[in-house]
């Protein structure tokens, strides 16, 4: 029973998104995911996607990419997505999955869930800036709220299972070209978290992404970059 992680995976299936214009490594993307996901993920394994679940603008034209989802194997836990247009209220989306039937997914939102050695925490996150303007800085800040949130759902659940590693998963990167999220990167630091994974990034060099944000180590698992395999969330191991 292992985690797995994949962020990005811009499925299409009802909404006009191909995402070949962005390069060769999407052609066939979903059927490289497809592949990829079950020759590597079983029924017993859960794996995370931190957003840009679907091009679909409500939930009619992104039932097909969420059903295509539930139909691979494991559990799936997913956060919201700067493209997730479809997501609302978790009241609304916990009925969405419901209606489809897809009861091997969960989501990310104010929330945590216990997955074997790990508690999986996290939230959308927000653009960086240099400086914010007063809109921007009123959407990290409520970015800041929920990953709290979720981090005190987490901790609660750390009360009872001793050893558990308290994952983060953001959509927007929390460190970009040396400019950190301050609020968001407070709030791990306060809640003692070790790594931090995220998405949103795409067509570049990994080579060339921030490795830490202050000394929290972070990973980006958008799906280009990792070639559409779900990646294997191990043990923290202290450099």
């Amino acid at each position: 029973m292992a985690i797995y992680m994949l962020s990005d995976p811009h499925l299409s299936l009802t909404a006009d998104k191909p995402m070949d214009i962005f390069g060769a490594r999407w052609e066939n993307y979903i059927e490289k995911l497809k592949n990829n996901w079950t020759e590597t993920v079983s029924e017993d394994d859960t794996v995370v996607i931190p957003g840009d679940i679907s091009w679909g603008m409500g939930f009619d034209t992104a039932a097909e990419d969420l059903t295509f989802i539930h139909n691979l194997p494991g559990r799936k836990i997913i956060g919201k997505g700067n493209h997730d247009y479809w997501w609302q209220t978790m009241a609304k989306l916990n009925r969405f999955k419901e209606e489809l039937g897809a009861d091997s997914i969960d989501f990310l939102f104010n929330n945590a869930y216990l997955c074997e050695d790990f508690i999986i925490a996290g939230t959308r996150g927000w653009t960086l800036e240099a400086n914010y303007s007063e809109d921007d800085l009123k959407i990290v800040n409520r970015e800041a709220g929920r990953l709290r949130m979720s981090l005190e759902a987490a901790k609660k659940l750390g009360e009872t299972t001793l050893g558990a590693e308290t994952v983060v998963f953001l959509h927007y990167p929390p460190s970009f070209g040396g400019i950190v999220c301050r609020q968001l990167v407070d709030v791990m630091h306060e809640y003692g978290v070790k790594r931090c994974f995220y998405g949103h990034i795409h067509s570049v060099n990994p080579a060339i992404l921030d490795r830490f944000a202050d000394d929290i180590p972070i990973y980006c698992i958008s799906a280009d970059l990792i070639g559409f395999k779900p990646m294997k969330l191990n043990k923290f191991q202290a450099v």
